[in-house]
């Protein structure tokens, strides 16, 4: 098989050395800037998916649904061989919220450690170039003449387009998020004012995305609209720090009871509340959930100067 397997070299080797990130592509067809450019199979199929559940969001029929992410690396399935606290507040989340009528999916971010072959490839910020240069969905990956395939985020952006409500569940980690939501928290940039047409730039041509900006980019909304919400928990420290780097602004910050952890999360994952909560200072230490819309998702601005906690 010496000569089929030098084929093989050759061709990832040519790949690699000609920068082909797409072996699969197609025409862009009708709708896009140019018709003519040769887009990925792969983001073509994450345009499709994402604009199939952006009309089931949008449809009256459809019931409402919230999306509820665990944040934390832990499994029972790989090394340390335990549940984490993340799941379980999901799983409380999960059942409360799952009254009838509304359709709640999770996303569990602890696959990237326990799956074969799972990644959600890093953020290369091309936003910081030009907003019509970062691809709504991210047109970065795959990459296969890197080996950065089997990118996660293609399932994951239409899971967002497609809720009503999203939250985020995280533990503390050396004073910080988890590395699987900050990853995902990067590469979801491109859902506020990110380009839906990589042909009007030609794929990643810096100068034609500068000049999309310089004639006026309107930084399209693409998860106006939705509720977002934050449950950080932590053993000892750092949860005061977590909740300080998410953005503030938007709504009120809510602890959690010891009596009661999930009445509190289902009032800020639907917006109504149903029991009465305690609304406890922004400087204690405890875990909470914030009722937040993210400044880089908001559906509109926050009021300046806006104190801390409104």
């Amino acid at each position: 098989m010496s000569e089929e397997l030098e084929c093989i070299a050759h061709a990832a080797w040519d790949g690699y050395a000609n920068e082909r990130k797409s072996p699969r592509t197609e025409k862009a067809g009708h709708g896009y800037a140019d018709p003519d450019y040769d887009l990925a199979t792969d983001w073509i199929a994450a345009h499709d998916a994402i604009r199939q559940a952006q009309a089931e969001h949008e449809d009256p029929s459809q019931p409402p649904c919230i999306l509820i992410v665990n944040g934390s690396s832990r499994s029972e399935h790989t090394c340390p061989g335990e549940m984490s606290k993340s799941w379980r507040l999901l799983e409380i989340a999960s059942e409360i919220c799952g009254v009838e009528g509304v359709k709640v999916k999770t996303l569990n971010l602890s696959r990237l450690a326990a799956e074969y072959g799972k990644h959600i490839h890093p953020c290369k910020a091309c936003f910081s170039t030009a907003a019509a240069l970062c691809h709504w969905p991210c047109f970065c990956y795959p990459n296969h003449s890197l080996g950065q395939t089997q990118d996660m985020m293609n399932e994951i952006y239409p899971l967002w387009v497609r809720a009503h409500g999203i939250m985020l569940i995280t533990p503390v980690n050396w004073y910080a998020t988890s590395s699987p939501m900050k990853l995902m928290i990067d590469r979801l940039v491109c859902a506020d004012g990110g380009n839906p047409d990589p042909t009007s730039t030609q794929g990643k041509d810096a100068r034609k995305a500068k000049q999309l900006k310089l004639d006026g980019w309107p930084y399209p909304r693409h998860l106006e609209g939705r509720l977002f919400s934050i449950v950080v928990h932590g053993d000892v420290e750092g949860a005061e720090n977590v909740r300080r780097s998410s953005p503030t602004g938007c709504a009120s910050c809510i602890s959690f009871r010891p009596a009661s952890p999930s009445s509190s999360t289902v009032i800020s994952v639907i917006g109504s509340p149903i029991r009465p909560i305690t609304r406890r200072s922004t400087r204690t230490r405890s875990s909470r959930t914030r009722s937040a819309t993210p400044h880089a998702l908001c559906s509109k601005r926050c009021r300046p100067g806006a104190p801390d906690g409104w």
